[in-house]
């Protein structure tokens, strides 16, 4: 079953290199073993050099003790991942991209004498 919500590649019409395929799950519960294997079958079906599996939930053990062993194919991002990433790149967006999801820098005075920055 083909298993990508996003197939993206840099270049004219996309044809260039790396090719990442996406997969996100908005789902709560936590991200089963056979999902991952599903999305590496999809990289290897459409010639995909990375993927990236997105939970908005948590994912399980089984999931993550295969971590380590797809590092260099598949970033596993839990909902903390994404908005961390999203924040970072966030300026480097398109400015219509950036319309559609208005975000504003903000800053506030902390405490300098607590470690915890409250």
């Amino acid at each position: 079953m083909f298993c990508v919500d996003l197939l993206a590649a840099p270049g004219p019409l996309g044809f260039g290199n790396p090719r990442i395929c996406v997969q996100v799950k908005s789902t709560d519960s936590p991200i089963e073993q056979e999902l991952l294997h599903r999305l590496v079958g999809t990289m290897n079906n459409v010639r995909a050099d990375h993927g990236l599996l997105v939970s908005c939930g948590a994912f399980k053990q089984s999931v993550e003790k295969e971590r380590s062993t797809q590092f260099f194919r598949v970033r596993l991002w839990n909902r903390n991942d994404l908005i961390e990433n999203l924040l970072t790149h966030y300026d480097s967006l398109d400015e219509d991209l950036r319309s559609e999801l208005p975000l504003k820098r903000i800053w506030t005075i902390t405490n300098p004498g607590r470690s915890d920055g409250q």
